[in-house]
């Protein structure tokens, strides 16, 4: 199975891809695309992912667009290590960690949101950045409740899953905006926790920008 992932190396959900794939051991080739040069939004990317998002994983004649729906094909194709729990409340749990991050942090921080905010809004550079630490805040705030409640050495229990998958690249994010972690010392713990795992360690945004 030959897989291409089309990227851009500081794209989260492009990062929660990285580790998915480094997760599973799986081999790929990376072709990166810019979306600092709006590499996204060409006809040649459209064809790929209607959206013009990355990341995007070409393997089996076919393209899949969407970070959780690249780990759920992943799952399917490579078993172990299972990133989506099969029990149905652990699934449950796991799920719920990373919607939060998927659906409700994430949307509201990433590019195209903050410049619209800047172009079109006319927000200032400090007002963009007071935008993205209020709602990666208010959704830590939340997390960190669930994950002081169930947390092992991961959100997923003793080894990394789904939940970690989308956690450590919104900690990076917050970091990039300098948002105070001190209230979230779970979160904190886990993401050293991944950060000490090779997986995790490949698919770093300043890895793959030096390898670029």
């Amino acid at each position: 199975m030959q897989i291409r992932l089309f990227d851009y190396w500081r794209s989260s959900a492009s990062y929660r891809a990285r580790i998915a794939l480094a997760l599973k051991g799986a081999p790929y080739e990376r072709v990166p695309v810019s979306l600092a040069d709006g590499e996204q939004l060409s006809d040649a990317h459209r064809a790929r992912n209607p959206q013009g998002f990355v990341p995007a994983l070409e393997a089996d004649g076919t393209v899949i667009s969407q970070s959780l729906a690249i780990v759920d094909w992943l799952d399917g194709r490579i078993p172990e290590p299972r990133l989506i729990p099969v029990e149905p409340l652990a699934r449950a749990r796991a799920l719920q960690a990373t919607m939060l991050i998927a659906a409700d942090i994430h949307p509201l921080n990433n590019l195209r949101v903050l410049k619209h905010l800047k172009n079109d809004l006319g927000l200032s550079e400090d007002a963009r950045d007071d935008w993205v630490r209020h709602w990666v805040r208010e959704g830590f705030e939340a997390l960190e409740r669930l994950a002081a409640a169930d947390a092992g050495r991961f959100l997923g229990g003793d080894a990394p899953g789904i939940a970690d998958v989308f956690l450590v690249p919104q900690m990076y994010n917050a970091r990039r905006f300098a948002l105070d972690l001190a209230p979230f010392p779970t979160l904190v713990r886990v993401d050293a926790e991944a950060q000490a795992h090779p997986a995790f360690q490949d698919a770093h945004p300043d890895r793959v920008k030096r390898t670029a």
